[in-house]
């Protein structure tokens, strides 16, 4: 009984989070970094944590995680780090030569108060950045919001690169939101079958689900190109999919370049799914091509025929704001009661919407913000659930209290696959339906006797 220790009786707690619902800022930009071709994303501070950070992220990916740091030391840590700073700049170009180096902060850079953008024009004074390459910066201090928070500040410092010519280029900005490289893969495979032109910022596809080729490169092949993000000031349009995620680089580039915004819901599941191709048939003027009606009744067909076996089952769920926000709906939507939510994001927004679209369950919902999952567990041991849906570190929870229980999220750790198989879209909707129908299934069987024990369900 690995948890064990966790009480039933619940007690009100604001200064401490028992096993968080979150990692820090710096993971998230990290990701984002990695969603530009020809990045180096680079950690200002210690050696240590940019260690914790790629390690997180190789982890989960498995494929290996290239970022420089400052190398902080106790001089720096006390004095401010812009000598490091502006040494690495000159180091990374000269060795490595990436197109662009973005920079992200940690606790220690953020606690002496180092100014990125006064280092950054320092660098550029001196000659340190070549001509035709870049430098970009987000403030991702740990002590502060979560890895949600840290990936739209980086994703923000990329909609600062926006050039506008005056002239449209005739495409749609889409900001995907933290999702896998699969994901990012379907949502381009999706845009080109409706006949949208888009640019997909950040795009890690290629990047972290890649070949074995063989062969060593420094920059893969994948990710968002310096011209392309460049090029989004001249965009007719973004769509932003997810508040959390892509909400604040949509609205920069809408004030700074009047490029107007919409802020979707990620396509996780039927309705958001539908939103989404909605969003670009109007943008596009188009008629919904026949093989997109052709997965989403698909995913109908499947929702009907297992909708005997998900009718009334409870569901607690872990995870960040956007994604929490669309399976909540895409449960609903089968008639599941997703009764007990948790997010270590911080927001009150977030528990709003929740509420929202569970109001006609009929039972209460336990949805909690900056939450962690030793409250998820309380609130299982009080009101046990069906089924458990979140990252890695639900497995503890469902050992147990021997619940039926899906990866979905990040981190995974113990498992492969989700950097190759999509969950966004219909396509995603039908691999994640396969996924819970499954596991219910499998409990059924375990559990059945034996005049139930079914060979066909």
């Amino acid at each position: 009984m690995l948890l064990r220790h966790t009480p039933i009786e619940i007690t009100e707690r604001t200064a401490l989070t028992i096993n968080p619902a979150k990692t820090c800022q710096p993971i998230g930009a990290m990701y984002a970094a990695l969603g530009i071709h020809g990045c180096l994303p680079h950690s200002h501070g210690s050696q240590g944590c940019c260690a914790y950070h790629r390690s997180a992220l190789t982890r989960h990916y498995k494929e290996p995680v290239s970022a420089s740091t400052s190398s902080f030391t106790e001089g720096a840590s006390v004095f401010g780090g812009q000598a490091n700073m502006l040494q690495a700049i000159n180091n990374i170009f000269t060795v490595y030569n990436p197109e662009v180096i973005a920079i992200h902060t940690t606790c220690l850079s953020e606690t002496i108060g180092d100014d990125l953008p006064q280092i950054k024009k320092k660098a550029a004074t001196e000659g340190k950045i070549p001509e035709g390459r870049y430098v970009i910066s987000a403030s991702t201090p740990s002590y502060a919001g979560s890895h949600v928070t840290g990936f739209s500040n980086m994703v923000k410092a990329m909609a600062g690169m926006a050039e506008p010519t005056g002239k449209k280029n005739g495409k749609v900005n889409i900001i995907p939101g933290w999702v896998e490289p699969a994901d990012m893969e379907e949502i381009k495979r999706i845009t080109n079958m409706v006949g949208v032109k888009t640019i997909l910022f950040p795009d890690t596809s290629g990047v972290l689900n890649g070949p074995l080729s063989g062969e060593y490169k420094m920059f893969p092949e994948g990710g968002t190109t310096v011209a392309e993000l460049k090029s989004t000031g001249d965009s007719k349009g973004t769509l932003a999919l997810g508040e959390w995620c892509s909400a604040d680089a949509a609205r920069e580039l809408d004030k700074k370049n009047k490029v107007p915004c919409s802020i979707l819901d990620m396509p996780f599941g039927l309705m958001a799914t539908d939103r989404f191709i909605e969003a670009l048939r109007t943008i596009a003027g188009v008629s919904i091509p026949e093989e997109i009606a052709h997965e989403r009744g698909q995913l109908v067909d499947m929702i009907s025929d297992m909708h005997q076996y998900l009718y009334g089952k409870k569901v607690a769920l872990v995870g960040d704001p956007d994604q929490l926000i669309a399976m909540t709906e895409f449960l609903v939507a089968m008639d599941m009661k997703p009764i007990h939510i948790v997010t270590g994001t911080p927001g009150k927004k977030f528990e709003k919407r929740i509420k929202e679209l569970t109001k006609d369950m009929g039972c209460e919902v336990n949805v909690k913000a900056a939450g962690d999952m030793f409250l998820l567990h309380q609130w299982i041991k009080n009101e046990p659930v069906d089924l458990i849906i979140g990252n890695t570190y639900c497995k503890y929870i469902a050992r147990d209290e021997d619940i039926p229980y899906v990866r979905w999220g990040f981190p995974i750790l113990d498992r492969q696959g989700h950097q190759y198989f999509p969950t966004v879209g219909y396509k995603g909707g039908l691999r994640l339906l396969e996924k819970i129908t499954g596991v219910l299934l499998d409990r059924k069987d375990r559990d059945d006797s034996e005049s139930k024990f079914e060979l066909v369900l």
